[in-house]
């Protein structure tokens, strides 16, 4: 089974910084076979984007061209949690972020490669 839950959303005025966290309860596999991990985001009648995603080591990042140099996504392992820190926010950061773990370990910006997903939390971003 895989669970992830997301936290740290809510509303805060543009130029602000939110860091959202990412809490994962992994198979056995998780010990031995970190999985991919990303961050999505979908707006108001806009389709699901990816916003940022960690290959399982944490050293390899992918950054959408819209959030870089103002996100940044890291990984702790150990804790099996994921964050993404976000800085000077904008009000198009607006929407609903998901958690995702893709099992093949690869980074990926593919939504195909993404197959565990949280509920997801809201950030709103104010002018």
């Amino acid at each position: 089974q895989v669970r992830l839950a997301e936290s740290g959303g809510g509303s805060v005025q543009a130029g602000g910084s939110l860091r959202l966290s990412c809490a994962a309860v992994l198979s056995w596999g998780y010990a031995y076979g970190p999985y991919l991990m990303g961050w999505w985001r979908q707006a108001l009648g806009k389709d699901r984007e990816i916003v940022a995603a960690v290959g399982s080591r944490g050293g390899r990042t992918y950054y959408a061209d819209s959030v870089k140099d103002r996100f940044t996504i890291s990984r702790d392992n150990a804790k099996k949690m994921l964050y993404l820190q976000m800085n000077n926010l904008k009000p198009e950061d607006t929407a609903i972020y998901y958690c995702a773990a893709g099992s093949s370990g690869r980074l990926s910006s593919l939504e195909s490669d993404y197959g565990y997903w949280g509920q997801g939390t809201q950030v709103t971003v104010s002018s």
